[in-house]
C-alpha cells in the first residue's frame, strides 16, 4: 500500500483545538461522513503512523481524525497528566467541544494510544461505538502484569526512571528511535530513514522525550484507574477488535487480555508483522478493520 501522496496531503486538514490554558492538541482530518474514526498513535510516532491507511478510510465513507496525544507530534507538552483517563479526556474535549461530534466514534489505538483509547471507551461508553486495540498490554490486566516483568519489554523500566533516560537520549534521538524500530519490526522496510526523519524531529524537539518517557511513568497510576473504572462500570459491552502482530511480544495476549475487559472481542493476528502492525502490513490490517466495522 502507498502512503499519503501529495494529492492526499492536499486533502488533509491539520488543526489545533484548545483543550485547556496550558494545552492544544494537534490533529488531522480526512473525509466527510457522519462516521467518525479516531486513531490514537503510539511511542515513539505521531499522527503520521497512520500515514498509509488515512486516505483508504476516508475513501471508505469515514471521517477520519488521527490525532497528536499531549505531548506529542505539533500538540503542546505539558509537565503532567500524562496517565491515559486525563489524556481520554483530551480527545473528549477536542471531539466534543472543537469538532462538535455528536454521535457515537469508533476508536482505534496502537501501542500507548491502545491505553488512551481504552480509558475513553470506559469513560465515554455512550460516546463510542466500537473499540479497536491493536499490540499492547494494558494497565490494569493480568496480562500487563505478566509481561510487565518481560525482558523483551526492558524499555517500560528504563523509560519509569526520572532523568536518566532523557540524559542519556538527548542529542541521540534519531539513534534511539531507529534501535526502537529496529528491535521490533517485522518488516524492515515499513519504516524508512523520511519516516525516521518525521519522528526525530517531533522527539528531538524541546520537552518531547520527556513528555514521551512521563507515558511509562503514569503506568502505576492507569492500573489504579483501568481497575476502578472496571470494578465500577463493568467489562465493556461494545464490539472490540483485538489486533496482535504475527511475532510480538503482545501479539498471543490480545485477545485473552481484552476479555479481561470487554464481553464481545474478536481477536486477529496480522501476518508478517511485529509491532508496527499498521506500518508493516497496512493492507491486511484495514481489510481486518472494514471487515469488523461492516
Amino acid at each position: 500500500m502507498e502512503e499519503i501522496t501529495k494529492q492526499d496531503f492536499g486533502k488533509l486538514k491539520h488543526g489545533m483545538a484548545v483543550i485547556d490554558s496550558s494545552l492544544r492538541i494537534h490533529y488531522v482530518e480526512a473525509g466527510e461522513s457522519e462516521k467518525t474514526i479516531v486513531l490514537i498513535h503510539g511511542f515513539p510516532q505521531t499522527w503520521w503512523e497512520w500515514r498509509f491507511i488515512i486516505p483508504k478510510l476516508a475513501e471508505a465513507g469515514f471521517r477520519v481524525i488521527a490525532v497528536d496525544y499531549r505531548g506529542a507530534g505539533d500538540s503542546w507538552r505539558p509537565t503532567t497528566g500524562f496517565d491515559k483517563r486525563t489524556m481520554a479526556t483530551d480527545i473528549h474535549v477536542l471531539l466534543k467541544k472543537h469538532l462538535q461530534i455528536e454521535k457515537p466514534v469508533i476508536v482505534v489505538g496502537h501501542d500507548i494510544g491502545l491505553m488512551v483509547a481504552y480509558a475513553y471507551a470506559q469513560e465515554y461508553r455512550d460516546l463510542t461505538s466500537h473499540l479497536i486495540v491493536v499490540d499492547a498490554p494494558l494497565p490494569g490486566t493480568k496480562a500487563f502484569d505478566k509481561i510487565r516483568t518481560d525482558p523483551r519489554v526492558w524499555h517500560f523500566a528504563f523509560h519509569n526512571v526520572h532523568d536518566l533516560p532523557e540524559m542519556l537520549i538527548a542529542g541521540r534521538e534519531r539513534q534511539y528511535l531507529q534501535s526502537f524500530f529496529n528491535y521490533r519490526i517485522y518488516n524492515v522496510g515499513a519504516i524508512n530513514s523520511n519516516d525516521i526523519d518525521i519522528f526525530t524531529n517531533a522527539y528531538a524537539a524541546p520537552g518531547a522525550i520527556r513528555s514521551g518517557l512521563d507515558l511509562y511513568r503514569a503506568f502505576d497510576q492507569d492500573i489504579i484507574d483501568n481497575r476502578e473504572s472496571l470494578k465500577k462500570n463493568g467489562k465493556l459491552s461494545i464490539p472490540v477488535l483485538a489486533v496482535g502482530g504475527e511475532i510480538s511480544t503482545s501479539g498471543p495476549i490480545m485477545n485473552e487480555m481484552m476479555m479481561e475487559v470487554a464481553d464481545n472481542v474478536t481477536g486477529v493476528r496480522i501476518p508478517q508483522t511485529a509491532h508496527w502492525v499498521i506500518e508493516e502490513n497496512p493492507d491486511v490490517f484495514l481489510s481486518e478493520l472494514l471487515n469488523f466495522l461492516k
